[in-house]
């Protein structure tokens, strides 16, 4: 699993982005995966995460009924649609993966691999 995620930019409150996270490996479709974020000076936080079949879906409170998290294995790529966004959605956003099915939210222990980083900036 190798994993690159992209998408991210400055954006205006109340704009929105899609992030894309794309496995080079094979296994893809064998992983759960999620999202994370980690602002300035924070501690790197659950965003939101789907299962390897896309019938489990959960999100944080902070991004329930903004943020959406999809997939498709046919192409091993992993989304977060980023809608209505504020600038506390600012935060260099990680894309995780795991091995098997997890639903629910995530701590960082359960992430068996990780993308780098990109960076999502909310202007007020």
């Amino acid at each position: 699993v190798q994993l690159q995620a992209s998408g991210g930019g400055l954006v205006q409150t109340g704009g929105s982005l899609r992030l894309s996270c794309v496995d080079s490996g094979r296994t893809f479709p064998s992983h759960s995966m999620a999202w994370f974020r980690q602002a300035p000076g924070k501690v790197r936080e659950f965003v939101a995460s789907i299962t390897p079949g896309s019938k489990g879906t959960y999100y944080s409170d902070s991004v329930k009924g903004r943020f959406t998290v999809s997939r498709d294995n046919a192409k091993n790529t992993a989304y977060l649609q980023m809608n209505n966004l504020k600038p506390e959605d600012t935060a260099v956003y990680y894309c995780a993966a795991e091995y098997g099915s997890r639903f629910g939210r995530w701590i960082t222990s359960n992430v068996d691999y990780w993308g780098q980083g990109t960076q999502v900036t909310v202007s007020s």
